[in-house]
Formats: structure tokens, sequence, C-alpha cells
């Protein structure tokens, strides 16, 4: 096994645990509903777990495509536990332990979403500074570069659209402006995943 190799397989092992962490936390909810006692899913929490799914997904992929050029070091894989386990605690947040304790489960969102949503700014802000760094220590030409100019700009234009919806989440107040903020980060990672494939 290779030094990467070993990386990846704890990154995975981590990201794997973490979109675990959200889909068991569905499926308590969902078993819920069916009891005596049900409980009120809402859109909120949902929409947040698929988000945090779908950026979890897209890292993942950014990982795998750097591969080659990253550096298998500790202070990189320190740097990539910190990106990872701020995904993990996030993931940890977004359902609730015991979900009999909150049957409305907008009400547990309202509770922990500047929590998740801090981190996945800081999750994202420092896998584009790795990412940065990355591409500035290959020092190859434009045509050698770890993503093509079409795919970087894509990816610039993504993150900072991401990084805008993140912080309006943060600060606005409505349910429903809430619920929009988060359908519109999930249609743009499924877009910005359509055109990269393409690209």
């Amino acid at each position: 096994m290779s030094a990467f190799e070993m990386m990846f397989t704890l990154l995975g092992l981590l990201l794997g645990l973490a979109i675990a962490e959200i889909l068991g936390g569905l499926s308590r909810a969902v078993r819920l509903r069916r009891t005596a006692k049900p409980v009120r899913i809402g859109w909120l929490t949902p929409l947040l777990g698929t988000f945090v799914m779908l950026d979890l997904t897209r890292f993942w992929l950014e990982a795998w495509s750097v591969r080659d050029q990253l550096l298998v070091d500790y202070p990189s894989l320190v740097g990539i536990l910190l990106i990872v386990g701020i995904y993990y605690l996030a993931a940890t947040l977004i359902f609730p332990d015991d979900p009999e304790e909150w049957p409305d489960y907008d009400a547990w969102y309202e509770g922990q979403n500047r929590i998740v949503l801090g981190g996945m700014v800081v999750a994202n802000v420092a896998a584009s500074l790795g990412m940065l760094a990355l591409e500035a220590a290959s020092g190859a030409p434009a045509e050698q570069r770890l993503m093509s100019e079409e795919a970087l700009m894509v990816g610039d234009f993504a993150i900072l659209v991401t990084l805008a919806l993140l912080v309006a989440l943060i600060v606005v107040k409505s349910r429903r402006a809430k619920a929009v903020l988060l359908a519109t980060l999930i249609a743009l990672h499924l877009l910005v995943g359509v055109v990269d494939h393409i690209i």
C-alpha cells in the first residue's frame, strides 16, 4: 500500500462515517414518523443534510483528482484531517441524537445551523486554500496544471457562490428563505458536478 493509499483510506473512512451520520439521522426521523409520537421533519434539516453530503462528495472527488500532486507528509495529513474532521462534526450535528426530544426538526435546525454552516464555510475555505497551494506548488505550465482553465473558473465561481450562500444562510431569519438558499446550494453542486464532468 502506497502512502497516498494509506492516507486516502483514512480520508475515505472519515468521509464515509460523516455520510453515514447524515443517512442514519434521516433514517431515525423517518422511523419516528410512523410511531405514536411522530416528529415533524420539515424541509430545513433534510436539505441541509443533502447539501452536506453533496459537499462531502465534491471534496472527496477533489482529493482524488490531486492524488498525484499531494505530498503525503505530516502537515498534509493534519490539514486533511482538520478539513475532514470539520465535515464529520458538521454531519453529526445535522440530525438530533435523540429524535424523540425534538418533535420539530426545524427547531433543531435553528439551534444547530450556525455551527454546521460555519463549519462548512471553514471546511470549504480550507479546501480551497489547499487546492490553491497545490496548484502553486506544482509550478506547471497552464497546459499541465491539475485542472484546465475552464474547470478552475467554474470551480472558483462555484466556491464563491457557495460561500456567499452559506453566509446568507447564517444570517437570514426566514425559514422559507433558508429552504430556498439550501435548495440553491444543492442545485449549484449538482450543476457544477455535471459541468465538471463535461469539461
